[in-house]
Formats: C-alpha cells, sequence, structure tokens
C-alpha cells in the first residue's frame, strides 16, 4: 500500500534530503492526521480509527549510548465511551438480540468489578477536566463532583467488542471525595456482563518506528527491531520505507511489524497566501498569518 505522509510542491526541497531524513523531520513536526494515519493506513493496521484518541511522536530516541531507534509513536488507544440514552437502549436490544435472551438489563450488570481510583488528591481544575474528557456534560460534572458523601452517580457506557466497535454495554458507578484542603478523589465501580472493561477509558500505547535506508538487510534490520523491543519493553513495531519486496513485506509482518510505505516524503515550504491557489480559507489573503503550509501551490506546480 502506497501512502504519502506529506506531499510537497517543492522538488528542490525534496531532492535536498535523503528519504531518511525527510521522514524523520517530518514526523518531528507531524501534525494530529499525519500521525494517526501512520497507524490506520499501515499493513497491518495498528489501530481503528475511531480508538485512537491523542498521538505524538518522538524522534532519535535512545537506547543505550551510540543507539537509538528513528522514532516512537505514542497514543491513547480508547477502549470505553459514554453512552448517549438513546445509544444505549439500541446497545441493549443488540445484546439482547446477539446473546438470544430477554434479560437484558440483569444480563449487562451481574459482574461486579473492585472500585478503582479515576483521581486522587486532585484539584477541582484537574477533576473537572478528567470527567469533561472522559465525556460528560457541564450539568454532569456538577453533580458528580457535589454528590453527598455516599452517593454514587450512574451512567452507561460502552466498551469494544471482538472486532473493536464499541456495542458491549456496562454500568459504571462514579463518587467523589472532598476534603478540607479543597483536593478531591474520584473513584469508580463498574458492573458489567462478563468482561470488565480494561480501563477507564483509555490506554496508553507506543509504537517501535524503523525508516529503511537504502540498501538495508532483513536480518539486520529485524535484529536491531527486536532488540529495540527488548529495551523499550515496546512490542509493536512500524517500518517505513519506499519499496519492499513480497517476501520481506511478508517476513516482516510475520514477525508482529506494521509497514508503511511513503513514495513522496515532503517537508512544509514557505507558503505566500496571496498567490497560491490551493483550495484553502487563507488563498489569496495578502494579510495571512501563516509562514509555512503543505499544501501551497502556485500556477504551474
Amino acid at each position: 500500500m502506497i501512502h504519502p505522509l506529506l506531499r510537497d510542491s517543492s522538488p528542490d526541497c525534496r531532492d535536498a534530503l535523503p528519504l531518511h531524513d525527510r521522514v524523520q523531520i517530518a514526523l518531528a513536526i507531524a501534525d494530529t492526521s499525519l500521525l494517526q494515519s501512520l497507524l490506520t493506513d499501515c499493513t497491518p493496521p495498528i489501530a481503528q480509527p475511531h480508538r485512537i484518541g491523542s498521538v505524538r511522536s518522538s524522534i532519535g530516541v535512545p537506547l543505550e549510548p551510540q543507539i537509538s531507534i528513528d522514532g516512537v509513536l505514542e497514543f491513547e488507544e480508547i477502549y470505553c465511551v459514554l453512552a448517549e440514552s438513546a445509544q444505549f437502549e439500541e446497545g441493549v436490544a443488540e445484546y439482547t438480540r446477539r446473546n438470544g435472551n430477554q434479560r437484558g438489563y440483569l444480563d449487562l450488570t451481574q459482574c461486579e468489578a473492585e472500585s478503582r481510583t479515576l483521581g486522587q488528591g486532585v484539584t477541582l481544575a484537574q477533576a473537572m477536566a478528567i470527567l469533561a474528557e472522559a465525556g460528560f456534560s457541564p450539568s454532569q460534572v456538577d453533580a458528580i463532583l457535589h454528590l453527598p458523601s455516599e452517593a454514587w452517580h450512574k451512567s452507561w457506557w460502552f466498551t469494544v467488542d471482538i472486532e473493536g466497535a464499541f456495542t458491549v454495554p456496562f454500568l459504571r458507578l462514579l463518587r467523589t471525595r472532598r476534603y478540607a484542603d479543597g483536593t478531591f478523589t474520584l473513584l469508580y465501580k463498574d458492573f458489567f456482563a462478563q468482561e470488565p472493561p480494561p480501563c477507564f477509558k483509555s490506554q496508553s500505547q507506543k509504537v517501535l518506528v524503523e525508516i529503511l535506508k537504502e540498501p538495508h538487510q532483513f536480518q539486520q534490520i529485524l535484529t536491531k527491531i527486536n532488540y529495540a523491543r527488548q529495551r523499550s519493553a515496546i512490542s509493536r513495531a512500524l517500518i517505513i520505507c519506499n519499496q519492499l519486496s513480497d517476501l520481506e513485506a511478508r517476513g516482516y509482518i510475520s514477525q508482529g511489524i506494521s509497514l508503511y510505505t511513503a513514495d513522496e516524503i515532503v517537508l512544509p515550504v514557505p507558503a505566500d497566501c496571496g498567490s497560491c491557489i490551493s483550495d484553502c480559507p487563507m488563498r489569496g489573503r495578502t494579510d495571512s498569518p501563516v509562514l509555512m503550509c503543505r499544501q501551497f501551490c502556485i500556477q504551474g506546480f
């Protein structure tokens, strides 16, 4: 699969740097959409688009003196989402149909997990941010933070099924403990049908990134990646390259390594919105604040 990381309108820039350097620079300044593309458009995909939260890249990560990996992608993989009322009713109906019974709500809450801490000793602002990021509305956040000491806030959520879709409903109870110094502790407890949700909402995941140079040897690249896996305790790995033979591709994939082929890795160039013809809200504006742009294009290029 050929999927360009970035396309540049400047052939001089493309020729000035080798592929390895272009990719590293591109990753260093990459926006979220590009980093998500690396995770979803590789073969096999590392993550599904709807399950990716925040994502960032680190370049030239040292493993030990004189040895480093080209990069590391770190992203939040989402496992649980807050359900809306209509969505939940549909989820229960689907669960009932799939499992061939009419117990519905009783089945969904037959197992109970131990209480877990969502935030301990956090400030009011931090507590509000945690709950808002989870998907609660401002009124729900206010209600949770002002619960009586022994009360619980009830909400329905979805966790992922075997295909990674948010279709498995479960019940979550939240409570708040307030302290005299103005801090809060947030606790939660889950009730579910079979398997407990693995986390509150998401888990941090990391991916090793290796950019192939030409020429390269399969055995050396695989040894480097496996060594990096061992040293960093990161199991997922991604190779970015121009071309691979079918045999090499099979070999890497069989070792749990995803592949992302970039035929044109390009950098942003100095932009002049007044002369740019790209379809963009800034097109034609001589007072545009944009200095660098990946879409900058003038007539004839």
